[in-house]
């Protein structure tokens, strides 16, 4: 399947070629046709189904996961925080365990409590049954996206609850699973600024923002029934408000996926 090549190659391009986050890349023209055998609500409800599926499934596995978030200034690489960690989940508890954790040489940023929730805890799985009445979901047309034909659907959160984050962008279905298997967007809204006061001088303030960048979450088909994320990169200029525009690329990949002991408990067995 050629969809695996295009995440093989996306892992293998060295950093300095990859451009910043597109999430029409790989795709082709939008056909904005409605279908005719299938009315987009008919198509998002078979979808949030198969996510809660998927959702369930996915804590009968353990995978390998492995961060990277690096500051670029022009061509270089000049900070980066790296982990690799195994992930397994006990009685639905996702539990980790680090297994190679670099020295963490970022300095233009700092990941956040925030930041860690979003990479550990990114925007999956959120259309199951349970979570799609927090959103709007309208269908945008029939798309290739490399070598799959899905239907594409924009995501954007009905109400803005406090303290909570929301993913906003463009979901792909594949056209024949009717399962999702690619994302797009980022995590809503950002959390306001916080300006502290240093402790030695009084008049002088230290203000903490936080941007999220654009991200794509490639999904990749798991033992032949199951959509689970495979990449996930951003490229971005992040803009803040009291400093420097500050270039950042952070790759996520999921490998290895392994099924355990509840796995059958995950498939209805």
């Amino acid at each position: 399947m050629k969809w695996k090549s295009l995440l093989l190659l996306a892992m293998l391009l060295p950093a300095g070629l990859l451009a910043q986050t597109n999430c029409d890349e790989g795709a082709g023209p939008l056909d904005p046709a409605l279908p005719k055998d299938i009315t987009p609500h008919d198509m998002i409800e078979k979808f949030s189904v198969k996510e809660g599926l998927f959702k369930e499934a996915q804590t009968g596995y353990s995978f390998t996961q492995d961060v990277t978030v690096q500051t670029v200034a022009g061509a270089a690489v000049d900070g980066e925080f790296r982990r690799v960690s195994k992930i397994s989940f006990a009685g639905g508890v996702r539990m980790e365990q680090v297994v190679l954790a670099p020295l963490n040489t970022l300095r233009r940023v700092s990941l956040s409590k925030q930041d860690f929730e979003d990479i550990d805890h990114p925007r999956l799985f959120f259309l199951d049954p349970q979570g799609l009445p927090e959103y709007n979901v309208l269908y945008a047309g029939r798309q290739k996206v490399d070598e799959l034909e899905t239907f594409a659907f924009d995501v954007t959160p009905r109400q803005i609850q406090p303290e909570k984050r929301y993913f906003q962008g463009r979901v792909w279905v594949e056209a024949h699973d009717l399962a999702v298997v690619k994302s797009c967007g980022k995590s809503v809204p950002d959390p306001k600024p916080k300006i502290e006061k240093k402790k030695r001088k009084k008049r002088d303030q230290q203000v903490q923002e936080e941007v999220s960048p654009t991200f794509v979450i490639y999904r990749e088909l798991i033992d032949g029934q199951y959509w689970f994320p495979a990449y996930t990169r951003s490229d971005d200029d992040l803009q803040f408000s009291y400093s420097e525009t500050v270039h950042i690329r952070e790759v996520i990949k999921y490998q290895n996926y392994t099924r355990g002991a509840d796995a059958s408990k995950s498939k209805g067995n």
